[in-house]
């Protein structure tokens, strides 16, 4: 048995254990940093630290002020927050106290998110701020089980009422707790069990109520050491974390971080991205496919005003970037070492020059890798970066296996497909081309519903993930699409429409989502939806300057743009999965309406609802058979 394996299989039962292993070891070492408006409220944020041992100073604080409001041991205590620092200190202190983390997304509207915390039988609510104050206010009716909201940053919230407290009181509360019981927060730790609930994480469904997806703490313990053990990150990594933490993507890299003891720069505001990067200049971080499309689409964008020569000296820099990323793989694969011809190296360093250091230095400078996971990157877009020297590690998991089931192995990477399984995790690929996984990162169950359980959860361990893929001779997985969302044509041809949606992306560089429709029809339409700064700034040039968006959109000189675009990608598909018709949206998709989950991912049924006039409409007149 390997050493990785041995120390996967000897792990303590709980991610709280393995934190208070962590801040006896290197207590003074930097565990996370955090901004801090700059005190003359104008200006760059300050970035503030937290060793681990003030990290677990607040930490025991919060867990022991947990325990003090009468919290017990796997008993739910729900966290609706953005991504910040406090939100990992309530999730450990949570953890620390014995019992469960209940996720919510500080997007989710008062009902839904009444909904999660009466499903979950939460007992405490630790809320962001005013405006998630106010959601349980709204429904308090509705839960007579949640006894206190504890609210972070109290700014406007209205705290006189005897069952909400600050943190700080929580915290000031708990360090007067363990005055009288020091050992209170470590016995709870050293009393939990592998099988015990740590957290509970609602899924996003597409219909129908979100189900809540039990992870015992054994899951989040197994993640910790099967990703150190990856060797993908080191104790002198800095990594920037802004993912949704309450998403199993965002929650899983805090477990990494815990074991390999690295620094993790936090700050959850996605429009802060590109100003922090330089500051933070992270060593690795994780992000959806959709971010990496923003830059793409921003950096062709910024080619494209600055001229017709400095766009086509890009458009030429991305076409090196893809065939250096493609041979230097292809050799990597085949001889071990990344190495390509001579005539092509020297174009590419000329390209480095010209456009990829631009890109790396935005990124901070000093990246060694991002992980993308949540939704397939359009492979090109993933060829693109690799080319210039920002590579992308594509993984694969879901919340019912703890986010990291598969991972592409650093140098070996592979573009287009999601890597290697963690080890200790088993993959199959069943006879309909279906997914299915076996490990200690697989789910309990869903809380509650044990039919919809047994329908994914085999008797022997085995789950079915619901995404069809296929796995190379040397253990590569390539996912090809959902299994609901294969459609098949009126012809009896399937099609999977997250692969033409992919290659959409490659080739438009002014698209943000695309929805490919299809099912019992004779041919396949697309609903468009555009880039805002991509769009405007084009539109800027050809005679649409100062137009909303809509009117942009709805211009027939931006028709026919996207025209251009959808006859390039059609070049490239088989007959039957051409796009014959798209119509173009008024507006983006997004959160707020219900057509992206959180993590960004396109709930389909909800945009063929919202749509189906349009989508109707392209199809009026053809023969459908």
């Amino acid at each position: 048995m390997s050493d990785n394996q041995t120390q996967i299989d000897n792990r303590p039962p709980s991610v709280a254990a393995l934190f208070l292993e962590r801040v006896e070891r290197t207590p003074d070492a930097e565990a996370y940093r955090h901004p801090v408006p700059a005190a003359s409220g104008t200006g760059p944020d300050d970035w503030k630290s937290l060793s681990w041992g003030q990290a677990a100073q607040r930490v025991y604080a919060i867990a022991a002020g947990l325990i003090d409001l009468g919290v017990r041991p796997e008993e739910r205590v729900a966290l609706a927050s953005s991504t910040r620092v406090e939100w990992i200190l309530a999730d450990l202190g949570v953890m620390c106290a014995g019992a469960a983390t209940t996720t919510v997304y500080p997007q989710t509207n008062a009902e839904e998110s009444a909904f999660i915390l009466s499903d979950s039988e939460s007992k405490v609510l630790i809320a962001e701020d005013a405006a998630q104050l106010a959601k349980a206010v709204e429904r308090r009716a509705d839960l007579p089980g949640l006894h206190h909201v504890v609210v972070v940053d109290p700014e406007g919230a209205d705290t006189s009422e005897e069952w909400v407290l600050t943190l700080a009181e929580l915290e000031a509360r708990g360090a007067a707790y363990l005055e009288k019981h020091p050992e209170a927060v470590k016995e709870r730790v050293s009393a939990i069990t592998a099988d015990q609930l740590a957290t509970l994480i609602y899924t996003s469904g597409t219909t129908g109520r979100p189900k809540g997806v039990r992870l015992p703490h054994d899951n989040w313990s197994y993640m910790a050491k099967a990703i150190a053990a990856t060797g993908l990150v080191t104790g002198d990594d800095v990594q920037y974390l802004w993912l949704p933490l309450a998403h199993v993507f965002g929650k899983v890299l805090t477990s990494g971080q815990i074991e390999v003891g690295h620094v993790t720069a936090v700050d959850g505001r996605v429009d802060k991205i590109i100003e922090n990067l330089p500051v933070v200049q992270p060593t690795y971080m994780a992000a959806v496919p959709r971010i990496f499309e923003k830059v793409y689409n921003g950096v062709a964008a910024k080619a494209r005003a600055g001229g017709g020569a400095k766009y086509k000296i890009f458009q030429w820099a991305a076409g090196v970037a893809r065939e250096y990323a493609k041979v230097t793989q292809d050799n990597f694969r085949r001889t071990g070492t990344a190495s390509a011809p001579f005539g092509l190296t020297a174009k590419h360093k000329v390209a480095d020059t010209l456009v990829y250091a631009k890109i790396r230095e935005a990124f901070g400078g000093r990246l060694r890798a991002c992980v993308s996971g949540s939704a397939a990157l359009a492979p090109e877009i993933g060829y693109f970066f690799s080319g210039a020297g920002i590579h992308i590690l594509e993984g694969y998991g879901l919340t019912e296996s703890s986010a990291a089931s598969f991972v592409n192995p650093g140098e070996a990477y592979r573009t287009g497909t999601v890597g290697k399984p963690l080890p200790g995790t088993e993959v199959r690929i069943a006879d309909d081309g279906e997914i299915l996984l076996r490990g200690p990162g697989i789910m309990e169950g869903y809380h509650g519903l044990p039919e919809k359980t047994a329908e994914v959860l085999e008797a022997d361990g085995w789950f079915h993930t619901g995404d069809i893929g296929e796995l190379s001779p040397d253990g590569y997985l390539k996912i090809t699409d959902r299994k609901k969302d294969l459609i098949k044509t009126s012809g009896g041809k399937y099609i999977a429409p997250a692969e033409v949606e992919g290659q959409f992306k490659a080739v438009c560089p002014f698209v943000s989502n695309i929805l490919v429709h299809g099912a019992d029809r004779n041919f396949c339409t697309a609903l468009i939806a555009l880039d805002e700064p991509a769009i405007l700034g084009w539109a800027a040039d050809h005679d649409l300057a100062g137009r909303s968006y809509a009117e942009v959109v709805a211009a027939p000189q931006t028709e026919r743009l996207i025209q251009g675009y959808v006859d390039r990608l059609n070049e490239g598909l088989q007959r039957w999965q051409t796009i014959k018709k798209f119509r173009l949206l008024p507006r983006d998709l997004d959160i707020e309406h219900g057509e992206l989950t959180p993590s960004l991912k396109l709930k389909r049924p909800v945009v063929e609802r919202t749509y189906k006039e349009l989508i109707d409409g392209m199809y009026e007149g053809s023969r459908e058979s």
